[in-house]
């Protein structure tokens, strides 16, 4: 049977599939997907669900410093080298994720242009959070930065609409998140519900006029903490 041409290779139906060195796994709500020091050999992709990223202080102390949605890859330090894995991961919500051998992995980068511009394109995309991030906590009061991942949390779009935050995240993993305390983030929710921010009844929904609020530097939201 003669092969496919290789210009169908499809990324997103190479990742929806158990193939060589991948197969598809089901996590429930609070299951781990890997611990700090497991064997790096493996790179994840999140097709339903969300996934946060945690990291243990020398002292036991333990911070969320990512959380993980559909359409993203973890788990990709095993390809640099890193034998044994740096942090934590933790389903948020029942997910749907894909796991890649690093052999595959490497093969699949190496073999079909498209899912290398796939990856690429994520892993650019993610370099720029990262320094948008580290920016944010360098030049941000807490406040601020508060209002902004509460929009990346929303995936905040254009349309103008309330969105909701589709899972349940705690003051707590926000404080950690932002490097405040949780005291710090119940004010300031509070006071983004009274400014109508946001609507906070169990779930988190995120208005326009938070957005507003970052983008044009209204006073409401502070550059510098008390």
């Amino acid at each position: 049977m003669p092969k496919a041409p290789k210009g169908t290779f499809d990324p997103k139906t190479f990742l929806a599939k158990v193939g060589d060195g991948k197969a598809i796994l089901k996590f429930d709500k609070n299951q781990v997907v890997f611990s700090h020091g497991d064997a790096a050999d493996t790179v994840f992709y999140i097709q339903k669900g969300k996934i946060k990223v945690l990291v243990v202080s020398e002292q036991g102390k333990e911070a969320v410093v990512g959380i993980m949605e559909p359409g993203q890859f973890f788990g990709e330090g095993c390809l640099n080298g890193h034998p044994l894995r740096i942090s934590t991961t933790v389903a948020m919500e029942q997910c749907v994720i894909t796991s890649i051998a690093k052999p595959a992995m490497l093969a699949t980068l190496k073999g079909e242009p498209k899912f290398s511009e796939l990856f690429m394109g994520y892993f650019l995309s993610r370099n720029s959070r990262i320094e948008e991030d580290l920016i944010d906590q360098l030049f941000n009061s807490s406040e601020k930065r508060l209002a902004r991942l509460l929009l990346l949390l929303a995936n905040f779009g254009k349309d103008g609409v309330a969105q909701p935050i589709a899972v349940q995240i705690s003051q707590e993993t926000l404080a950690e998140m932002i490097g405040t305390t949780r005291s710090r983030v119940s004010f300031f929710m509070n006071k983004f519900r009274k400014l109508g921010f946001i609507t906070y009844n169990g779930k988190i929904e995120v208005h326009n006029s938070l957005l507003n609020a970052v983008l044009y530097d209204k006073p409401e939201i502070v550059r510098d903490d008390d």
